[in-house]
């Protein structure tokens, strides 16, 4: 695909937001996809393959999300992280996401390997980081923004680096607000107005989540919330790093970021929330897989692949057409 001009933001905030960001942050941004999972609660859809190249809404593949919300966010600069089956996920990539020859931009695998340092699989995300920081440190990026491979949304990632910027963050965090019912799915974050988080706990039940966690109403009604119930912030699994930040965080045997990392961070860094308002479905289980496949067949459905101004890109597919035999039409 060729090089395509920055799209407008998806809401009147994130053209203010995108207006605002320093010159230059877009091209100091590299993103970092997570595609190594084995994928063992979508089993068996990931018996033969990645769970990022597990088809989507059709035509698309999970890994389309991100790297889509990448490039409409303006972002060209774009590794995918490969483990378990992965060939599939390899091919689906290298034939769609082709820049011209004369661009610096780049949709690259980095597979996991063995290397003189080392000779491990990745044992979590944050380990599969630590494994390729050679690669990532080659240019002079000054943000990391690592996603990860299975989830639904679309979000403008310049409103997120945007508020990272603003706020002198050295990590910031996308949050979800979710119900009570929901949080033993999450792990759960506590911030205040400044959106500073204060405390985190990883997948508590609905019984043992502290209640001065809850988002309290001035919260609420600085991001235009009308919710009367309670609502607590989830991790999205999406963070950014200034540069330092990430180098500093991983010089340690912490394996994963939203077990081990994050929690740590916010001791001793300043960890912010970005409360996204969007429409967002962890399809990580059949279950929730399914839903997603059933919503989007709704006669409006919350969310679409045919934005026209953050489309969803994949490559292109043409099948026989349909014979049917024995009907009325």
């Amino acid at each position: 695909m060729q090089d395509q001009p920055q799209r407008d933001s998806l809401s009147k905030n994130q053209s203010v937001a995108t207006a605002a960001l320093p010159p230059g942050t877009i091209q100091r941004t590299l993103a970092i996809i997570m595609g190594g999972g084995a994928g063992t609660r979508l089993f068996p859809l990931t018996k033969d393959r990645a769970k990022p190249a597990v088809p989507l809404g059709g035509k698309y593949r999970i890994v389309d999300i991100p790297i889509s919300n990448c490039l409409n966010s303006g972002l060209r600069s774009i590794y995918v992280l490969t483990q378990f089956n992965s060939m599939s996920l390899h091919r689906h990539i290298q034939a769609s996401y082709k820049f011209d020859n004369f661009s610096r931009s780049f949709v690259d695998i980095i597979a996991a390997q063995q290397t003189p340092s080392g000779s491990q699989w990745y044992q979590g995300t944050a380990d599969a980081v630590r494994q390729n920081m050679r690669y990532f440190l080659e240019r002079p990026f000054d943000y990391y923004l690592i996603l990860s491979g299975d989830q639904l949304y679309r979000m403008d990632f310049r409103a997120l680096l945007h508020q990272h910027i603003r706020s002198s963050a050295d990590i910031t965090l996308a949050t979800k607000p979710v119900h009570r019912h929901q949080v033993s799915e999450f792990g759960i974050m506590q911030s205040g107005v400044d959106r500073r988080i204060t405390r985190f706990v990883e997948k508590p039940t609905d019984e043992t989540v502290p209640g001065e966690m809850k988002m309290s109403r001035e919260l609420l009604d600085a991001i235009g919330s009308n919710e009367e119930e309670e609502l607590f912030q989830a991790s999205m699994g999406i963070y950014v790093f200034n540069r330092k930040v990430l180098i500093e965080c991983l010089e340690n045997d912490l394996v994963d970021f939203g077990k081990y990392v994050i929690p740590q961070s916010i001791k001793d860094r300043h960890v912010s929330a970005f409360i996204f308002k969007g429409y967002w479905e962890d399809i990580g289980t059949i279950r929730a897989f399914y839903e997603a496949n059933l919503d989007l067949t709704d006669l409006v459905p919350e969310y679409s692949f045919f934005d026209t101004e953050a489309p969803i890109y994949t490559h292109p597919r043409f099948l026989p057409g349909s014979k049917i035999n024995g009907a009325t039409l």
